[in-house]
Order: C-alpha cells, then structure tokens, then sequence
C-alpha cells in the first residue's frame, strides 16, 4: 500500500481526481479523521472534510508510479499541510 497527502478541496477538483481514478483498475480510500471512503466515489468524497488534506491510499503497488503521476497536481508535498 501507498499513502500520500492530496488536495481536493474544490468540486471541480474532486469530480477530475475521480475521473482520473476511474482510469485505473484496482482499491483506493481516502481519509480524514476516523472516515474513509472509495476514493472512486464521488458520494463519499463529499462525505469528508475537503477544507483539510486528505490521505490517499493505492492498494494497487505494481501501478503506484503511474497513478501518483496521474494525479500528480493534487498531491501535497511531504513538506507542505
């Protein structure tokens, strides 16, 4: 598994992350607090708190590289939030 911070914080943000996601096979969630939801779910998305990063979890190791590329803009540097 792979964990990185992303930053979706508006609706146009989650509906491209989705898309993105949507692309590739394979789990991923994502988490604020004690909530985790289908990171391919727009519902769910909705459900958190956007205002604050969320952790972003690919369970699909062999195409972690290429996903994390794909969603490149919405990842948050390790130094940041």
């Amino acid at each position: 598994m792979v964990t990185k911070k992303v930053n979706i914080d508006s609706i146009d943000k989650i509906q491209s992350f989705v898309h993105i996601l949507n692309n590739f096979s394979g789990h991923f969630d994502l988490s604020s607090g004690c909530s985790k939801v289908n990171a391919k779910s727009l519902m769910g998305i909705f459900s958190l708190d956007i205002s604050r990063p969320l952790d972003f979890n690919i369970y699909n190791d062999e195409y972690a590289e290429y996903i994390l590329k794909a969603i490149s803009a919405y990842l948050i540097s390790s130094n940041q939030g």
